[in-house]
């Protein structure tokens, strides 16, 4: 027996899965053959073609996964139907009938076991799973022992497919999973409350593109009669989508790839709510984004303007927005912003930028916009031109005499150069020669430039290369007959001058080589007295040329 019935005696042991009444010998076997025990129901995995499998275990356990009770666990020490209280398939199920609006009496004057149940109500039971129907076990049916098994309808997912909730004698409460052929289908179902029916008389299906972002439409089928309500479940790949419960739904990008079906429950009043599910659509494909303005250019197409673009809009909008400027039909480099700066080398070419959508899920859509330009520039003229002017010696200043150009408001730079190669920090229109621009040849390079226009560009080069200006020192000493002469020669930016030199005292002259620009001249045979010494410095690239004279006084021979 499944329960413990009034005119049953109290068994010793009960099978965890239905009420049958089964020896200790035979627990084991048909534990292995059911894969339960009394303790712990296997956990919940996704059912195969073939399979039965617990959702949930225990009053408490069951409510905390979303799956209820109806109330049983608080009222389960309550007989109804004259069943056992507890843990015990018939009261539960009695309990259920009751709930349903059922008096607190058994519809039926044999005895209570399970087994009977079907047999007792055999003008109400049918193979039609329907939810709030009883599934019932005769005895060694569907996996159970000689007392049956009776449970209650939760679900009918298909014909072949449902969720019931039972209580068991000796075992505990559970939810199941059964499919028709997993060797647990009922033997039938009694329709205590659910005797009238809706009838499926045409599949539901589902409109549109299975496609991400394309909303699809569930056609709710053919009924009879015909029903007061109707709800909805949208699957992918046959899991339940959460939230998807109306007559629309939307494929995401979660959905990719899979195929959709969507279940109809149809409800009328006095009726037993059924369901049917549709056929599964083919798989969802990437979504399409649909141009509702492309994208545009705005901004003066002239060098050293910024155009910006506008980026076409979508629906749905993208997550992302990609840009590409392009340059006569070009893509351009390294241009990948909402703006483009135009250059000199842009002149005479057409812009135009492509703005791409870019979603999960989606196909990239690039749009491309109406060209602008070509691009323009001024061209700067000089009406008077510049001039520079100074000495290219160490020490001196150079300046640049300004011309006047057209527009006025164009803006004059300067870079002094050495040699052709510019001169760090040299920037202004003056600039003094120093020591490193000896032997070299300078020159200023003058920028124009205006927004919008080329700029204009002259280099002005001074004639000479730079040199430096010498002092010659000279120190002279007077001996008899003969004058001894000392000459330093320096110069700006000169660590050591070198050339030569050439000394005249009276009619005596001598030429030497500088060293460390230094040299000491003896003059011999030179007449006594106050004698004037001349010095020439003959110069070098760099240096130069330069004189200077002095007095000795030449003594006379003891």
């Amino acid at each position: 027996m499944c329960p413990k019935v009034e005119s049953m005696r109290r068994v010793s042991r009960i099978l965890g899965y239905g009420c049958a009444l089964v020896t200790s010998a035979l627990v084991g076997t048909l534990l292995v053959v059911l894969g339960v025990t009394h303790q712990q129901a296997p956990e919940a995995t996704h059912p195969t073609a073939s399979s039965s499998y617990y959702l949930c275990t225990g009053y408490a356990g069951c409510r905390a996964d979303g799956y209820s009770d109806a109330g049983y666990g608080a009222h389960s020490g309550t007989m109804y139907w004259r069943m056992y209280s507890g843990h015990n398939c018939t009261n539960y199920a009695a309990y259920r009938m009751v709930k349903a609006g059922m008096p607190n009496v058994r519809p039926w004057t044999g005895g209570g076991n399970a087994s009977e149940w079907g047999l007792e109500m055999k003008k109400i039971t049918d193979q039609r799973p329907a939810v709030g129907a009883i599934a019932w076990y005769a005895r060694y049916d569907g996996g159970v022992g000689s007392a049956g098994h009776v449970a209650y309808v939760e679900k009918v997912i298909s014909s072949t497919e449902i969720v019931i909730s039972e209580d068991s004698w000796g075992g505990d409460f559970h939810w199941q999973q059964i499919t028709k052929d997993s060797g647990h289908w009922p033997t039938g179902f009694i329709h205590f409350t659910d005797a009238k029916s809706l009838s499926n008389t045409a599949a539901p299906s589902i409109e549109g593109t299975p496609q991400v972002g394309a909303e699809l439409t569930a056609q709710k089928g053919s009924w009879s009669p015909a029903p007061d309500s109707f709800t909805y479940q949208w699957r992918a790949d046959g899991d339940p989508i959460s939230g998807a419960t109306s007559s629309t739904y939307t494929p995401t990008v979660d959905d990719k790839g899979k195929t959709l079906t969507v279940a109809v429950t149809a409800k009328k009043s006095d009726y037993a709510a059924a369901t049917t599910t549709s056929a599964p659509t083919e798989k969802v494909a990437r979504g399409e984004f649909q141009v509702e303005a492309p994208p545009t250019v705005s901004g003066d197409p002239m060098v050293d303007e910024t155009l910006t673009a506008t980026p076409a809009s979508w629906s749905p909008a993208p997550d992302t927005t990609v840009y590409r400027w392009l340059l006569d039909g070009q893509v351009l480099d390294g241009a990948d912003g909402p703006t483009l700066t135009l250059t000199q080398d842009m002149v005479g070419k057409k812009i135009q930028v492509t703005t791409a959508a870019r979603s999960a899920g989606y196909v990239n859509r690039p749009v491309r916009s109406e060209a602008v330009g070509p691009v323009a520039v001024g061209e700067i003229t000089v009406d008077q031109p510049y001039a520079v002017a100074g000495q290219t010696r160490v020490g001196q200043q150079l300046r640049v005499t300004p011309g006047s150009f057209t527009p006025a408001d164009a803006a004059p730079a300067y870079q002094w150069l050495r040699d052709g190669e510019e001169i760090a920090g040299a920037t202004a229109p003056t600039y003094t020669v120093t020591g490193d621009d000896l032997g070299a040849r300078l020159k200023v390079r003058v920028t124009l430039t205006r927004r919008n226009y080329l700029p204009y560009t002259e280099d002005l080069a001074f004639d000479d290369a730079v040199t430096t200006r010498p002092t010659v020192d000279v120190v002279p000493v007077g001996r008899p007959e003969r004058a001894v002469v000392k000459v330093h020669v320096t110069a700006p930016g000169v660590d050591a001058a070198d050339g030569q030199v050439v000394v005249t005292v009276a009619k005596q002259q001598q030429t030497v080589q500088l060293v460390d620009g230094r040299a000491r001249v003896v003059l011999t045979g030179v007449a006594p007295g106050k004698r004037t010494v001349w010095v020439r410095y003959a110069g070098t690239s760099t240096i130069e040329p330069g004189r200077a004279q002095a007095t000795v006084r030449v003594l006379r021979r003891p």
